[in-house]
């Protein structure tokens, strides 16, 4: 816990599991939470109780050897975007969509960020699928894995794509856990003074597809419906779209789920990456799961050399017969995530979240794969500094509403000022007339409090900074390059 935030009352003596799991069991049950969901909860509970680091120590790991890719796929382009189309009538299109826009300073769905010309992302990645419909003649189903914080929302705003429906649900509601208090493994009180009740529940991250799958009914329903191939990907990655070739080559390699995995670059050493057992299987290994003496290694780009994009193609079938065996849930690694109960109050007490990543799922569906492919597939919003990137000239949205990278070379690496450039309002006030052009830029780093008037240009690699207290204007029709700076 930071310094300053008020401590919750812990018990200091930890009571039997038996005990604790009764808890959350009858907490969760009074919320209504389905069997599948408490069975799911209460293993990663177990996982906590028993002391377990969860680490994936860097002497396990063999060399991930050689990939397929994408790029591969090209040299018959052709024949497999056949074998992808021959096959649409099979498969459905899920977008994760539980997340709020919190680290952008919003209260709502991530989702619902306007990327540009009034549109967000629910409606790009609608227009992405209806135009694919539109192409292919086929009725491709969209869903979406909502949390109890973004249905409401998203199915309001989805009512002006009212031919999105195909018979089949729009969305279905992924679990909530109880937040649980570190010492005693309780669940957080739900009468905490001046703290919303529903801040003690969250997510329990996207590895919750798979339970949540069983327990809204979708699986059977997909199944039902003659779906074989379940698409997944962030809300938020509109490079994540259904490629045809990549489609047919799913369909034909035999695996019951294929990772999108991209090559790791400077940005991505602090992130998780792909590994492989020394029994020949795949794994991902997330920070979380990285042992102090093996940090080194974890950031090493050549050792590991691919990152988990979190698209997935799930070939159903498989999948169902995985979950009947281990009742509605998947073994999946936990995840111990420390955040404070209100993410926006700097002073509230802080608390666990178990989650678990659904990617996770290529070390426990044997047979699972991965696929290399471009970074152009991987285009996520995690900050203000990645939505000033996809605002601006170095992107175009197609007329499929697909996204396009313009311009030479890699989309710039960005570094804003936390302190000024940290939520979507900060954006609006510092860049009131539009983003500036970017299509030459390489790097851009702000500090302080710089403003930008309308038909700004930045080339090259730019550092502007304003004094502390003081607010500098870029002005209007300025061309910034490295030698400016």
């Amino acid at each position: 816990m930071a310094a300053g935030a008020p401590a919750q009352p812990q018990a200091t003596t930890r009571l039997p599991f038996a005990d604790i799991a009764a808890s959350h069991r009858k907490r969760m049950a009074d919320d209504g939470a389905p069997e599948v969901a408490i069975h799911a909860f209460l293993r990663a509970l177990r996982y906590v109780a028993d002391g377990s680091d969860g680490c994936i120590r860097e002497a396990t790991l063999a060399d991930i050897g050689v990939l397929p890719t994408a790029d591969e796929l090209q040299a018959d382009a052709a024949r497999w975007s056949a074998l992808g189309l021959a096959a649409l009538d099979r498969v459905a299109v899920l977008k994760l969509n539980g997340g709020l826009g919190t680290t952008m300073g919003m209260r709502g769905p991530k989702s619902l960020v306007e990327i540009r010309d009034g549109r967000c992302f629910l409606d790009l990645v609608a227009e992405q699928v209806l135009a694919l419909r539109g192409r292919s003649r086929r009725r491709i189903p969209l869903i979406f894995m909502d949390s109890f914080r973004t249905q409401a929302q998203t199915l309001t705003h989805l009512q002006r794509h009212f031919d999105l429906n195909v018979g089949l649900p729009l969305d279905f509601l992924q679990h909530r856990v109880p937040k649980v208090l570190a010492d005693s493994l309780l669940p957080v009180s739900l009468d905490i003074p001046g703290v919303d009740p529903e801040l003690c529940w969250c997510p329990p991250g996207h590895g919750d597809l798979y339970p949540a799958l069983v327990s809204s009914g979708l699986l059977a329903k997909l199944r039902a419906d003659g779906v074989e191939w379940l698409f997944c990907s962030n809300v938020d990655n509109l490079g994540a779209t259904l490629d045809l070739a990549i489609f047919g080559y799913v369909t034909q390699c035999g695996a019951p789920l294929v990772m999108e995995v991209a090559q790791r670059t400077a940005a991505d050493r602090k992130g998780g990456h792909l590994g492989r057992a020394t029994d020949g299987g795949l794994l991902l290994r997330e920070s979380a799961q990285c042992a102090a003496e093996d940090r080194d290694a974890f950031a090493d780009l050549d050792r590991h050399r691919y990152f988990n994009t979190n698209t997935l193609w799930l070939h159903l079938p498989t999948l169902a017969t995985a979950l009947a065996a281990h009742g509605g849930s998947l073994d999946l690694p936990v995840i111990v995530n420390r955040k404070r109960l209100d993410p926006n109050e700097a002073r509230s007490p802080a608390a666990i979240q178990l989650e678990s990543a659904m990617g996770a799922a290529i070390a426990v569906l044997p047979g699972a794969a991965a696929l290399a492919v471009p970074r152009s597939r991987f285009a996520p919003v995690k900050s203000a500094a990645d939505l000033l990137a996809l605002r601006s000239d170095r992107f175009e949205i197609a007329a499929d509403a697909t996204l396009q990278v313009c311009g030479d070379g890699p989309v710039p690496t960005i570094d804003l000022d936390e302190r000024h450039y940290r939520t979507v309002d900060d954006l609006a006030l510092r860049f009131p007339h539009g983003v500036p052009s970017m299509r030459e830029l390489l790097r851009l780093r702000l500090r302080g409090d710089v403003r930008f008037g309308a038909g700004v240009t930045l080339r090259g690699e730019v550092d502007l900074a304003a004094p502390d207290g003081e607010i500098r204007w870029i002005s209007a029709g300025a061309v910034i390059s490295d030698r400016d700076t």
